[in-house]
């Protein structure tokens, strides 16, 4: 359901209905926790949002930094949500190599695990392989 443009919405709702947060409990949390921020400032959940606002959000290592565009109070689809919110090109671009950075993590870290000690599977085939040479 959309509302007009001179109404508001509380901030923990359209989080929640614009589907950066699972329930409005969890929009909440955040918001009280200092994960999300309207305009620069520290806000609670029950801040009145209007669209043209920016809103910056802290979700895990991520950050999104979206503008409002519409004002949601119900949840939608996922196709509707993204048109409720302009997410701002550098925002994108900082998460894109984020992301690429976590998975260059994530494969430097498997295969300084591999470096280790033989397994069990790899130890048969080492004992394989030097049992064939002699």
């Amino acid at each position: 359901m959309e509302t007009s443009s001179q109404e508001k919405v509380r901030l923990d709702k359209w989080l929640w209905a614009v589907r950066f947060f699972k329930s409005r409990g969890l929009a909440t949390e955040a918001v009280s926790g200092g994960k999300v921020h309207v305009d620069g400032s520290r806000v609670k959940p029950s801040r009145q949002i209007s669209a043209g606002q920016c809103v910056e959000i802290h979700k895990g290592p991520y950050e999104f930094v979206v503008h409002v565009e519409r004002l949601l109070s119900k949840r939608v689809s996922a196709k509707e949500a993204v048109l409720a919110y302009l997410e701002t090109p550098e925002s994108v671009q900082k998460r894109a190599l984020l992301s690429q950075r976590l998975k260059d993590d994530r494969l430097a870290a498997q295969g300084e695990r591999l470096a280790g000690r033989p397994n069990k599977r790899e130890r048969r085939q080492i004992h394989k392989f030097k049992s064939q040479d002699s």
